[in-house]
């Protein structure tokens, strides 16, 4: 069950399980990572008010711990959200279990959930499947294969990264798996994501460069604008490589953070392409508005704007809606200055239409990956986002989610 043993691709000092306990008709429903000893750990979470109890223990747990950690435990089918006292008692009970198996504190377990809002979760059935479960955890990757799938809800397929770097003459390993397909929206969305390398760096360190890599990854995506209750990312750091500690401002650190971008970054976009009922992933650039931040607002209306999805879901060249969605986006911009592009096809200068074969467009945007951009003439800001069309199937899934 040691790190030590896991496959080349995996981080040393992690071993992963996954078991069905019972929450959801047949498929595993629980998983765990452990690590082999306490190790620095960092999260970001939901901005949502309304927050699963899963995500209030975990955020307690890594500041009890000042960002140290042994194991992740996670159940999918039931989000133990909205469900009072007795959902915090429940995730409570999960912990307390694992840490008496794993023989540590509790406040080194991490806690996370996802499924169906409101209904109580029976911790019973977790704890009781935790015994087997950590006793048959191994290093090897379809064990960690096993933990991507357990932690599915609606996806129709696992998401997993992984990518490396040299430091210190050392390789230095980073893998991730996540989950989400729906109620995905900027600024943590029904997604949980968890990555574990085996770099080794303090918890001050891996918070920083996490919540700077997801701005750029897990916060530039969205299928729905819908922002979930149990949003949560972990970062995992073991040391085991040997590496030396990693120092903010080194070359070290540097490689290590465009590392943990290329891995969030496969993550985000396989949850976008997995989006409930998308055909299409979707890029959505944004120049010349005034500032950075007017750029992401601009593109954010936009991707978020189910006019826009739609026409995207009918392969329709309707450039007419992504300037509407710019100009409602509260962003001042002439435009008689904008400019929109099309899979790269410019259709929009100064404001009025360009000409264009729509046929040719049309089957241009049949492909899988479709790119629109739009520079407003207002600035130098720029930002990207990534989202999916709209279809009739999304509907579908999201009215019968319950039954």
């Amino acid at each position: 069950m040691t790190g030590q043993k896991s496959n080349s691709i995996l981080p040393q000092g992690f071993s992963f399980g996954a078991t069905h306990c019972g929450i959801r008709k047949k498929r595993a429903d629980l998983g765990v990572i452990v690590a082999d000893g306490t190790v620095s750990a960092a999260g970001i979470f939901t901005t949502n008010r309304v927050k699963a109890a899963p995500v209030l223990l975990t955020r307690r747990h890594l500041g009890a711990s000042k960002g140290r950690a042994r194991a992740v435990v996670v159940n999918s089918g039931n989000a133990n959200c909205v469900t009072g006292p007795a959902g915090l008692a429940a995730s409570r009970r999960t912990a307390t279990a694992l840490a008496r198996e794993l023989g540590c504190p509790p406040k080194e377990i991490l806690v996370c959930s996802t499924g169906v809002i409101g209904v109580p979760l029976n911790a019973e059935r977790i704890v009781g499947a935790l015994p087997v479960l950590t006793a048959g955890r191994t290093a090897r990757r379809e064990a960690f294969d096993r933990f991507a799938e357990a932690i599915l809800t609606t996806d129709t397929r696992s998401k997993q990264s992984y990518a490396s770097c040299r430091i210190g003459g050392k390789t230095v390993r980073l893998a991730g798996c996540a989950k989400g397909a729906g109620m995905i929206h900027p600024q943590m969305a029904t997604m949980l994501a968890f990555l574990v390398t085996d770099a080794a760096a303090s918890p001050s360190l891996l918070g920083g460069m996490l919540r700077q890599v997801a701005d750029r990854t897990f916060n530039a995506i969205t299928v729905d604008g819908d922002t979930s209750t149990n949003d949560t990312v972990l970062l995992l750091a073991s040391g085991a490589s040997g590496a030396p500690m990693l120092r903010p401002g080194s070359d070290g650190e540097r490689r290590f953070a465009e590392t943990l971008e290329k891995v969030c970054r496969k993550l985000a976009l396989d949850i976008v392409a997995d989006g409930e009922g998308a055909r299409h992933v979707v890029e959505v650039e944004v120049r010349g508005a005034p500032s950075d931040r007017a750029a992401r607002r601009v593109a954010e209306t936009i991707a978020t704007s189910p006019l826009v999805k739609t026409a995207l879901a009918g392969a329709d060249p309707n450039w007419g809606r992504i300037l509407a969605a710019a100009g409602r986006a509260g962003v001042p911009f002439d435009p008689a200055r904008a400019r929109v592009w099309v899979v790269g096809r410019l259709v929009c200068r100064g404001g009025v239409p360009t000409p264009f074969d729509e046929a040719e467009l049309h089957g241009r945007m049949l492909e899988r990956e479709i790119g629109l951009a739009i520079d407003l003439g207002a600035g130098d800001g720029r930002a990207r986002m990534w989202t999916c069309d709209f279809t009739a199937e999304y509907v579908r899934i999201n009215a019968s989610y319950r039954t």
